[in-house]
């Protein structure tokens, strides 16, 4: 019997969620915005750093280990996932190139999937490397976002 009700629980869940983001899609959001239930997140990361070198990116989370060739100046690599139910995903990456290796949270869902977030949600995560630190782009074409290394 337990079973049962486990999974009648189960079937209601994905229920409510499927119509939840149904009705949410339909209403006043675009599927640009990201900010969608389970909404898919692709992260890009570019290559400009001044001094041209190859840059090597590893990044992690909980659950994934990721690992790119070294990427060329103005070459750029990427990943995509989704955002966990409780909204604590963070992909942390370390930047490796001659004579340097920097570590920033390239995804926090905190600042990046967050409407009340300064930078605000994005769905496509672009941001470019430089030695001062990270830049993530603006959907809107302003300034970017740049942050100094930790």
């Amino acid at each position: 019997m337990a079973s049962s009700t486990k999974y009648h629980f189960i079937f209601l869940l994905i229920t409510f969620l499927v119509t939840s983001e149904t009705c949410l899609a339909s209403v006043n959001f675009s599927p640009v915005d990201g900010s969608l239930l389970f909404s898919q997140k692709h992260v890009v990361i570019y290559n400009t750093l001044n001094s041209h070198d190859a840059m090597v990116v590893h990044c992690k989370n909980k659950g994934e280990d990721l690992t790119f060739p070294a990427i060329q100046s103005q070459q750029s690599v990427g990943f995509k996932f989704r955002v966990n139910l409780r909204r604590t995903t963070t992909y942390t990456c370390t930047f490796t190139w001659p004579g340097n290796a920097k570590t920033f949270d390239i995804f926090r869902a905190d600042r990046d999937d967050n409407s009340k977030s300064k930078i605000g949600v994005c769905s496509e995560c672009i941001w470019y490397v430089t030695e001062s630190g990270p830049c993530r782009v603006r959907r809107d074409g302003g300034t970017p976002y740049c942050f100094p290394w930790p």
